[in-house]
């Protein structure tokens, strides 16, 4: 007699407990380290130690690797590296630039001579994360099996905002007290568990062949795609949809400090409220996205993020309040976690 099919918890306990969705868990964690960097602490760094509002926005423009990671991930499908693997060794490859990369801006930016140092790092530390973004995407897709990836999508996206914690608020509120060298040293030491589980992690069951030139790896995808119905305008949707948003988010932390805030208002800020409220933004958008449909959720919660940015200018007009900049925070960073919720691949945002 066949034993009763398994309920849904019991499937939900089976595939939280396998290692195939424990190291995609783990490795979305490295994920969102370099992001929030990036995006979040390196501005704040460098407002505070008197760098023009100015250059910091061009040092923001260094998160565009996100936005066109497309370009170069044909080439890392192509090619394989000689040691664990097409995805677990681009992964490793990629950690370890991320480490020297992260560890070497402690030893920049404490003296303003050297901020076009500090710009080319941070551009590299982007383009490091972006690729490791692109393997471990692919990763998770060629690893899961069908009844984990369910299960993996939540537990990927509250790795990601824990390590966006860790890097943003966290740091930020750190440095406050130990000093961002010190800060910045303990980040980059962070990628070597996260190099031991790349090299623990087990290897898909089934491996997809590996385009056997550059041409059936770019050029014949790129051609298939253009030649889908309005296919540039969805391509011009794709880049499009947050970069601006991103941009603008990376100045918040040097206004806010320009404003008068705290290096511990501003982490609390990021680190509490903001976590919170994207985390809360991120199932509520996948929520309303199953019952709207995509395409009206898309322009309702793009609409919504451009406007939860009033918020900074009700900031602007008075002195240091904190309980309106938590508010404004919280409203800025649950309408991107509403954007970020559309689909199970919106890590990044």
């Amino acid at each position: 007699m066949s034993s009763p099919p398994a309920g849904p918890f019991a499937r939900l306990g089976r595939a939280l407990a396998s290692w195939r969705t424990g190291s995609v868990v783990l490795l979305s964690f490295s994920s969102g380290l370099p992001l929030a960097l990036v995006i979040t602490a390196i501005p704040d760094w460098m407002r505070s130690i008197g760098v023009d509002i100015r250059v910091v926005g061009l040092i923001t423009l260094a998160q565009a690797p996100w936005s066109f990671k497309m370009l170069w991930s044909p080439l890392m499908d192509r090619f394989t590296p000689s040691f664990l693997g097409r995805r677990r060794g681009w992964m490793a490859i990629c950690q370890v630039a991320l480490l020297l990369f992260t560890a070497s801006l402690a030893l920049l930016g404490a003296h303003p001579a050297t901020i076009g140092a500090v710009g080319l790092i941070t551009l590299l530390v982007a383009f490091a994360a972006a690729s490791q973004d692109i393997a471990i995407d692919a990763y998770a897709v060629e690893v899961l099996r069908p009844d984990e990836q369910g299960a993996a999508v939540g537990a990927r996206i509250a790795a990601y905002r824990a390590a966006m914690y860790v890097a943003g608020g966290t740091a930020i509120t750190l440095a406050g007290v130990w000093g961002w060298p010190a800060v910045l040293v303990g980040l980059g030491l962070i990628y070597i568990p996260m190099l031991g589980v790349t090299l623990k992690a087990p290897e898909p069951e089934e491996h997809p062949v590996a385009p056997r030139s550059l041409k059936d790896a770019v050029w014949l995808p790129f051609v298939g795609f253009l030649s889908r119905h309005r296919a540039l305008e969805m391509l011009a949707f794709v880049v499009l949809y947050k970069f601006s948003d991103q941009l603008a988010m990376a100045l918040i932390r040097p206004f806010l400090h320009d404003m008068g805030y705290t290096e511990w208002d501003r982490g609390v800020a990021l680190a509490t409220v903001g976590l919170v409220a994207t985390l809360l933004g991120s199932f509520v958008g996948g929520a309303f996205t199953t019952t709207m449909g995509l395409g009206r959720a898309l322009w309702i919660f793009g609409g919504l993020q451009a406007f939860a940015n009033a918020g900074y200018a009700l900031i602007a007009t008075g002195g240091v309040n904190p309980p309106l900049m938590y508010a404004a925070v919280g409203f800025e960073t649950l309408t991107s976690g509403m954007g970020r919720g559309l689909s199970p691949c919106c890590f990044c945002g």
